[in-house]
């Protein structure tokens, strides 16, 4: 393997020495592409103007249709509050784990619990 001066510089060689692909010093140029004036047929033209006109009403018919819509999906929530007669009151068993009291007796079976 040979190396070659990269301080210098070499077009056929890249700095690790192996060989390029495509160097530069016999580069090949490129035609560049002449510009051709692009042919529409005038019957097609319409109709693709008819049919952004109407995606266009469309759309506007679906904001108005969508801003006149009710938008109280951030209101406030109202308090959840019980108001039924079934549960007496809160109790806590171990730790700090509320349970919900329904009766005398079940009152009592909490007081006896241990751990």
């Amino acid at each position: 393997m040979s190396s070659t001066n990269f301080y210098m510089g070499s077009l056929r060689y890249d700095h690790t020495g192996r060989k390029r692909k495509n160097h530069a010093a016999s580069r090949v140029k490129k035609k560049r592409p002449t510009f051709v004036p692009m042919k529409i047929d005038p019957i097609k033209q319409q109709a693709a103007h008819e049919a952004a006109l109407k995606r266009e009403a469309e759309k506007q018919d679906f904001l108005n249709r969508l801003s006149k819509m009710k938008t109280d999906a951030t209101a406030k929530k109202e308090r959840m509050e019980y108001t039924g007669t079934l549960v007496k009151g809160i109790a806590t068993m171990h730790k700090s784990n509320a349970v919900p009291v329904i009766d005398d007796q079940h009152i009592k079976d909490i007081a006896r619990m241990r751990r």
